[in-house]
């Protein structure tokens, strides 16, 4: 017995055909959405790309992207077949189409399932993800594809109000200064190279970009551990005239902030979308069985029937249990296989 039946009339296949239409055309614009959200935050995570180690947070905004176009192209074939579903000469040319429509349907939504669970899962590895890399090459401005990368990390550090990647001492640890602006036959310059194994000019200094303009002192530097080198000056007490974050810890805020922004509304386009798809999915379905058996017809306006399974649930699925054990050729799919199998057994035994 068939799951859910219902009769159709040519008026109420009309309008089902219509109301799926417009649904299609929501998924298709809430797909859109999707995708174009997941484009920003992609495009966000790319300006940094060049000073940071973000890759694994990238995964976010390619599922978004995907799922968004996934459902752009399957809602936007089920809004053609709408168009077609009550032309007898269009439609037939669809038919061989919609076993592989519900499958991508049924697919997207455990992609939009499985985008909302990463979603909200990958944002606790957001710090982790994030490390500012990118002042190891500060000093390479005459190195190609590097060049640009002093700009960057200033600009970074001034938009965001930070200096290094935890702190203003991770400068002290890379020589930021390029060889081309040493005095090598220097003393001082001589002695902190020898001074360090790998022969690296290091200095307790920073960047320009590293001081903060609300500070009433002037900007401090160079020499930020000695004492004595600048006048009523005590380096562990006094608040320095530096930023005090990090950049990793001002990107992640950063981050965080717009993913606790657009996420809200991303979830609930998901959401919305997931319901549209399984309506689309029921009503599909109706509409495909309906309008076959109304082509059966003598007259194709009478009244049909329209239905969501041909049998009920249970047979319906040892149906398809059946023909997946068929296709991967498992093992017997039906009694016969079974008695097959048992008079080859009945047969082995007296050769035993």
């Amino acid at each position: 017995m068939a799951l859910l039946k219902m009769m159709f009339p040519l008026q109420r296949r009309v309008r089902l055909a219509q109301g799926l239409w417009l649904l299609s055309w929501l998924a298709v614009l809430s797909g859109a959405i999707t995708f174009c959200l997941g484009l920003y935050l992609k495009t966000e995570l790319l300006r940094r790309a060049e000073v940071m180690d973000n890759s694994e947070i990238h995964i976010v905004p390619n599922i978004l992207m995907v799922v968004g176009l996934a459902a752009i192209g399957t809602n936007w074939f089920a809004g053609r077949i709408c168009q077609d579903s009550l032309d007898p000469e269009r439609f037939p040319r669809w038919k061989n189409f919609l076993l592989a429509w519900f499958a991508l349907a049924v697919l997207l939504c455990s992609l939009l399932v499985s985008a909302m669970a990463l979603s909200y899962a990958l944002q606790g590895h957001l710090e982790e993800s994030l490390k500012v890399n990118g002042i190891r090459f500060y000093r390479d401005t005459d190195v190609p594809g590097r060049c640009f990368q002093k700009e960057t990390i200033d600009r970074l550090q001034i938009e965001h109000r930070c200096c290094g990647n935890n702190n203003y001492r991770d400068w002290f640890e890379v020589q930021w200064i390029s060889n081309r602006y040493l005095d090598f036959t220097h003393k001082e310059v001589k002695d902190r190279i020898r001074s360090n194994v790998d022969g690296r000019y290091l200095v307790d200094g920073v960047p320009f970009s590293c001081c903060n303009p609300g500070s009433p002192r002037p900007c401090l530097q160079y020499h930020l551990l000695d004492n004595n080198a600048h006048y009523n000056y005590e380096h562990q007490s006094e608040e320095l005239n530096l930023y005090g974050r990090g950049c990793r810890q001002a990107l992640v805020s950063y981050y965080m902030e717009m993913l606790n922004t657009i996420g809200p509304g991303v979830l609930s386009i998901m959401f919305i979308q997931l319901e549209i798809m399984v309506s689309v999915i029921a009503s599909m379905r109706y509409l495909q069985t309906a309008v076959e058996g109304a082509m059966a017809l003598e007259n194709p306006e009478e009244e049909s029937e329209g239905y969501l399974l041909e049998k009920g649930l249970k047979d319906s699925l040892v149906d398809l249990r059946a023909a997946v054990l068929g296709l991967l050729k498992i093992g017997p799919v039906g009694p016969d296989a079974e008695g097959g199998a048992a008079d080859e057994e009945a047969g082995e035994k007296p050769a035993n």
